[in-house]
């Protein structure tokens, strides 16, 4: 019995606790996995059970209870250094760290336009051509290129189709706008494109989306990005 168990909301809407989970999936240590349907009558009776800020994800392991996305991804990287969570160099690190800490915080517009609903297929171009939404999407592609171009592409940290090379909480922080891009139908120049494709097909995020199609909750309130 794995000694690990990380709770999560839907994994239909919930972006929050899709990224500390990709992360755990990187880690590739055994996890059991809980998963409480959002904005119902219990809902957060109990998720306190378990979380003391009364919200999803939380990670409980070998007895410690770790609560907030990138705080556990913090406590993943750290935890399991074989893992490369984070650039070994100092400087990649840094900036991986900024643009993680960029998309936590920020890119509200985004969030409330855009939520993310794997099951969707809404093309609704509109949403993305609101101004502030519109503002916000350039800056995710700008970020996207840059790190491609200037680390991904020369492999800073390992061979691979991210935005440093080899996986990154990074890549875990942009993954559900990866999702919403492909939801939504947003227009993505070739470069983003392609991160957009190998993010969707990389194996722990194609596992993330085959349990979400086939979820049987469906929340019938307009969901401004995860609600717990």
């Amino acid at each position: 019995m794995a000694d690990t168990t990380i709770y999560l909301g839907n994994k239909n809407y919930s972006s929050w606790s899709l990224r500390p989970w990709l992360a755990l999936k990187q880690t590739g240590i055994p996890f059991n996995e809980e998963v409480i349907c959002l904005d119902q009558t219990d809902t957060a009776d109990r998720i306190r059970r378990f979380s003391p800020s009364g919200k999803v994800p939380c990670l409980v392991h070998e007895g410690r209870t770790i609560w907030e996305s990138l705080g556990i991804c913090e406590y993943l990287a750290e935890r399991f250094p074989d893992a490369k969570l984070w650039p070994a160099d100092f400087a990649m690190r840094t900036h991986a760290r900024c643009i993680a800490n960029e998309m936590h915080c920020g890119f509200l517009k985004l969030r409330q336009n855009l939520p993310m609903d794997i099951r969707s297929e809404l093309k609704a171009k509109s949403r993305a051509a609101i101004p502030e939404v519109a503002r916000d999407i350039r800056r995710v592609a700008a970020i996207w290129r840059d790190c491609r171009e200037r680390f991904g592409r020369a492999g800073v940290h390992g061979h691979g189709p991210f935005l440093f090379g080899g996986f990154t909480i990074a890549d875990a922080m942009f993954a559900p706008v990866a999702t919403r891009f492909a939801t939504y139908d947003v227009t993505l120049d070739d470069a983003c494109q392609a991160y957009v494709d190998a993010v969707l097909t990389w194996p722990a995020m194609a596992e993330w989306i085959e349990a979400a199609e086939t979820e049987q909750w469906t929340l019938t309130y307009p969901v401004l990005d995860d609600p717990m």
